[in-house]
C-alpha cells in the first residue's frame, strides 16, 4: 500500500523559516551517464556515471521576499521540506533536505481572477531523503 503525503500537514521551510504562500514545491535529480560501447558490436558493455544535478521550483503566491533575496544576492540557502502523512506520532513521514540552493531566476504572472504567482527556479548541490 503507498504512503500518501498530506500537503496540509507538510511543511517547506527556507533555512528553517516556513514559506508563507506557498502553492507547490517540485524537483528533479538528473545523473550524466555515457554508454561505454564494445569494439565490433551493437550493444553497450557497461555505464559511466557523472555528474548528478538537483533542478527544482518553488510556487508561491504573491512573492517571497526571502527568495527575492536570495537571487538578488546571489547567496546560497537550504530547503527543508517535512512531509506527513497525518498527525499520529507514529505517522509515516519523510524529510527532503536540498543543499547548497541558488535561486537562478523568477517567473511572474497575474492570472485571470487577479491572483499574482512567482515561480522562483532553484538548483542545489544534492538532496538527501530521509
Amino acid at each position: 500500500m503507498p504512503t500518501i503525503f498530506s500537503a496540509n500537514r507538510s511543511s517547506v521551510l527556507i533555512d528553517g523559516e516556513a514559506i508563507e504562500g506557498l502553492q507547490s514545491l517540485a524537483f528533479r535529480v538528473t545523473t550524466e551517464r555515457e554508454d561505454i560501447r564494445a569494439i565490433g558490436s551493437a550493444e553497450r558493455i557497461a555505464v559511466s556515471f557523472g555528474l548528478r544535478s538537483v533542478q527544482g521550483e518553488v510556487v508561491v503566491r504573491s512573492a517571497s521576499y526571502k527568495l527575492d533575496e536570495h537571487l538578488k544576492n546571489q547567496s546560497t540557502f537550504q530547503i527543508v521540506a517535512n512531509l506527513k502523512k497525518d498527525e499520529a506520532a507514529d505517522a509515516p513521514k519523510r524529510t527532503l533536505s536540498f543543499d547548497e540552493c541558488f535561486v537562478e531566476n523568477k517567473e511572474f504572472s497575474v492570472g485571470a481572477g487577479g491572483t499574482v504567482v512567482s515561480t522562483y527556479v532553484f538548483s542545489a548541490t544534492r538532496v538527501r531523503e530521509e
